[in-house]
């Protein structure tokens, strides 16, 4: 994983790594997902900034056990339900610091700051479909939010399916019919077995379905045929992925991923998500050998990025894919 260095006075700093646990504790209110955000208090570095609770891994101490005293000091709870998720390495001024972010869900005793300034219950909904964090109308409920937590921010407006239009299997018309009825809030058109001219026409079609209900759509191809459809991202395959020396310049860019090389790329470029795969057999490509959760998991434990699981995913297998720590699956069948 890539990682930057901070040049102060003309020198490069050259810090111990500080490796930390940080927390997003997630809740649903009255039919919302909402998160929680600490504000740091006076004396520590970068007091008044917003953050994920969390603190320094002890020696002796694995990530999620640090998680659960760091909780405990700071608010008052103790977890008893958390997932890994994403791994983030950032520089400082005054510290290298690795991050390994874990979703919590479920807590006993009443959460309140006991080492924070205060703190805040935020919506999740309030960046739905927002692409550019600085462009936020309204602007965001909290200000600063600590450097190192905006990807995560960004991250937290992703849904746990990304769906996978299927056009050949199921004709064009039924397809968008699909779509009206099933409301998928992130859809990639893929649909290569279509003639050009069939495939921006469908893909036309798609934003329009889902641009009425608040979702977006990210195409599987070039940069051109992006432009030409309307889309907001781009989906990138993985030998586009390993061919990219920079970020495609779209809002939202994805990619396919099936090594540890693909998405170590993925992440060097700074991309918003990746799918991984293929976890189980797909009707698809049904001579592919499948990865298996154990070598999902293991692939994504340091990712920087959201990870999809791809390949033979359900419905039935997002838990299962959160609990190894991706964000959730991405499927053609079954959304």
């Amino acid at each position: 994983m890539s990682e930057q260095h901070v040049v102060v006075s003309g020198a490069q700093i050259e810090a111990k790594l500080t490796r930390v646990s940080a927390a997003v504790i997630l809740r649903e209110q009255d039919g919302k997902p909402g998160y929680l955000l600490a504000q740091r208090p006076p004396g520590k570095a970068y007091a008044g900034y917003w953050e994920f609770p969390g603190g320094k891994v002890e020696a002796g101490e694995s990530f999620a056990e640090a998680l659960v005293r760091e909780l405990q000091e700071e608010l008052g709870i103790t977890v008893t339900a958390m997932t890994p998720w994403i791994t983030r390495h950032f520089v400082y001024p005054h510290a290298r610091v690795e991050i390994r972010f874990f979703r919590v869900t479920s807590w006993d005793g009443l959460v309140h700051p006991l080492e924070h300034t205060a703190m805040a219950w935020l919506d999740c909904h309030v960046m739905a479909g927002v692409l550019d964090l600085e462009a936020m109308t309204p602007p965001f409920p909290v200000q600063p939010v600590l450097p190192a937590n905006t990807p995560i921010l960004r991250a937290l407006a992703l849904p746990d399916v990304y769906a996978i239009t299927n056009a050949l299997a199921n004709g064009l018309e039924a397809e968008l019919l699909r779509l009206r009825h099933a409301r998928p809030p992130l859809v990639q058109v893929r649909d290569k077995e279509l003639s050009d001219s069939e495939r921006v026409a469908f893909c036309r079609a798609v934003v329009a379905e889902v641009h009425a209900y608040g979702g977006l759509v990210l195409l599987n191809g070039s940069e051109a045929a992006v432009s030409a459809c309307g889309v907001d991202g781009l989906h990138l395959t993985a030998a586009a992925l390993m061919e990219c020396h920079a970020r495609p310049d779209w809002p939202l860019v994805f990619a396919s991923c099936h090594t540890a090389e693909e998405l170590s790329k993925a992440c060097a470029l700074g991309l918003d998500a990746a799918v991984l795969g293929p976890v189980a057999r797909t009707a698809t490509h049904p001579d592919q050998t499948p990865m298996g959760w154990d070598a999902f998991a293991l692939l994504i434990t340091e990712s920087a990025i959201p990870v999809y699981a791809l390949g033979g995913m359900t419905r039935q297998d997002v838990d299962v894919a959160k609990a190894r720590g991706a964000q959730g699956v991405a499927m053609m069948r079954g959304w």
